[in-house]
């Protein structure tokens, strides 16, 4: 009875993660999933940072059901490592590829075309 019980409440927690992570892509032109202590993640945020670019941040080592997080992040891109970077609700990769978008000029204009909002300093 026991295991049972186990597995349908990490069974709910994956359906709420699953539910959290596609309202987050669905509703945002930008989301990063980040841990506070990846340097992949801080590599991403500052390219980011860069653009002004206003984003969705969730750092996964700071929430309950971050592990539930990153399964799902693995069951939509193929990959459970962070950064995983959402532009238009498509997953454009991890730190590297976001700084490869970058250097080939592209990120830039994929933000645009996504609606996300750049903020000018004046």
């Amino acid at each position: 009875m026991g295991a049972a019980f186990g597995s349908r409440t990490s069974g709910i927690m994956a359906e709420a993660a699953a539910a959290f992570v596609n309202q987050k892509i669905t509703a945002s032109p930008l989301v990063v999933f980040s841990k506070t202590t990846c340097p992949y993640c801080d590599k991403a945020k500052r390219i980011l940072e860069k653009y002004k670019a206003q984003y969705d941040l969730i750092e996964l080592n700071q929430r309950e059901d971050g592990q539930a997080i990153q399964d799902v992040l693995k069951g939509i891109t193929g990959a459970r490592s962070v950064p995983r970077v959402f532009i238009g609700g498509k997953c454009i990769g991890g730190g590297d590829d976001t700084a490869r978008l970058d250097s080939e000029g592209k990120l830039e204009s994929l933000l645009k075309e996504a609606g996300v909002k750049m903020v000018s300093m004046l």
